[in-house]
């Protein structure tokens, strides 16, 4: 019995089996590495140079029996092989180093996989988050270290130049080294406000995927599907770390629920409001999934920030017909969420279910008084209202004003086609 997979398949096939593994393994290696070595640059070097003898050797010899294994192997032989070579064994490499030859860890490079190693991923996306780093080189990291995107794949999703970010990474790596930034999940006492950073990151990348801030030019797409199922794998690996968390279970199931929509929503190079959308392109399984997410954080009995806005979703995606929608339920849960964490965008998507139940001259009085001044989705609202008001002038104008604001050409073009219907 051979100990590699045999050579059978296609070349596509191969190169998608390698891909796979190199997004399932990339955090694994990485963390592992970042907690032998406390240095993050030798551990996502180390990683990319396994990746590439990988890239060399796999196609020829074929897929190894535990490719995580190999890969944490031949990076750990790596690491230490450049801390020799560059000489910059201070106390803790050269204790990595010895610790490593005790295991026998610099044999070549077939020793088996232990399986995933938990804690180090979530120290990783924990010390990728951390309050200390800009928001943007936060969610830079993750993509690279935890999601396993390159710097290509990250700066052409936000539409920024590979110097730029690869600057960007830079920078946050040395703060987390000259900062002395712990490589640890955080104490009890702080994992809450902590872990609420982790799932801000996550949950800004899949809306910079659902409706791309940087989609400025006529040809830009206002979906960046990649990035959305980026986000809903890390939403993924965060519920399969902190399996107990009713936030991290809301988080994923918010995502799934809007993910489940997202064919219906772009459709023949037109943005599709969700009353318009037809519900038969909606992806039932992601549905399905979404609702019983939900449903398992309604019986934990903590309601937080992402579980009520995962209900909002699942009573939007409940309905048959946009005119089944519940939206006394929905006024309800906002009203829960605004309890919860108090915004004016969420007194804002409270308005528009009110004025479902209670008509557009209730919906006005409670946009009006908002300080959302710079914010489209508050003109669009206001707009939209006024229109059903019978105020066209005012309807028009407010639907200027949400076109002037909104830096996604898409998303004007919907605006401008609504306010072209405001007659």
């Amino acid at each position: 019995m051979t100990d590699r997979e045999p050579l059978d398949l296609t070349a596509a096939d191969l190169a998608g089996r390698i891909e796979h593994v190199f997004r399932a393994e990339h955090a694994r290696v990485v963390a592992s590495l970042a907690r032998r070595f406390g240095d993050l640059d030798i551990a996502e070097e180390a990683t990319g140079e396994a990746l590439l003898l990988a890239l060399e050797k796999w196609p020829v010899d074929g897929l190894p029996p535990n490719p995580g294994g190999w890969l944490t192997t031949t990076a750990g032989n790596k690491a230490i092989d450049r801390i020799r070579r560059e000489g910059r064994r201070d106390d803790k490499h050269r204790q990595a180093v010895m610790e490593s030859e005790r295991r026998g860890d610099h044999e070549p490079a077939t020793a088996e996989h232990t399986g995933a190693i938990v804690d180090d991923r979530l120290r990783l996306v924990f010390t990728c988050c951390h309050p200390a780093l800009a928001p943007e080189a936060r969610v830079g990291l993750t993509l690279r270290l935890v999601a396993g995107l390159t710097v290509p794949e990250i700066a052409g999703a936000f539409l920024v130049p590979e110097t730029t970010l690869a600057q960007r990474l830079t920078r946050a790596k040395k703060k987390i080294k000259d900062a002395h930034i712990p490589y640890r999940v955080p104490e009890a006492e702080d994992l809450p406000d902590r872990r609420t950073a982790v799932l801000a990151v996550v949950y800004l990348v899949f809306n910079e995927g659902y409706l791309a801030t940087s989609a400025s030019g006529e040809e830009s797409a206002p979906i960046r599907g990649e990035l959305c199922a980026e986000a809903v794998r890390l939403g993924r690996l965060l519920r399969e770390l902190m399996p107990d968390d009713p936030e991290v279970m809301g988080l994923l199931a918010l995502m799934l629920l809007i993910e489940a929509r997202r064919p219906a929503r772009y459709v023949g190079g037109e943005l599709v409001s969700l009353d318009e959308q037809d519900r038969s392109l909606w992806d039932r399984s992601l549905v399905a999934e979404g609702h019983a997410l939900v449903r398992e954080c309604l019986g934990i009995g903590r309601p937080g920030h992402y579980q009520l806005l995962a209900a909002i979703n699942a009573v939007h995606t409940d309905a048959a017909t946009a005119a089944d929608t519940d939206w006394a339920q929905i006024a309800t849960l906002y009203d829960q969420l605004h309890a919860v964490t108090p915004s004016p965008v969420v007194a804002l998507n409270r308005a528009v279910a009110i004025a479902e139940l209670d008509g557009p001259a209730v919906g006005l009085a409670a946009v009006e008084p908002l300080a959302l001044t710079s914010y489209t989705p508050w003109h669009a609202t206001r707009a939209d209202l006024l229109r059903r008001a019978g105020r066209l002038d005012e309807a028009r104008a407010a639907y200027d004003a949400a076109i002037a604001t909104s830096d996604n050409e898409p998303e004007r073009a919907w605006l401008r086609a609504r306010r072209a219907k405001t007659s």
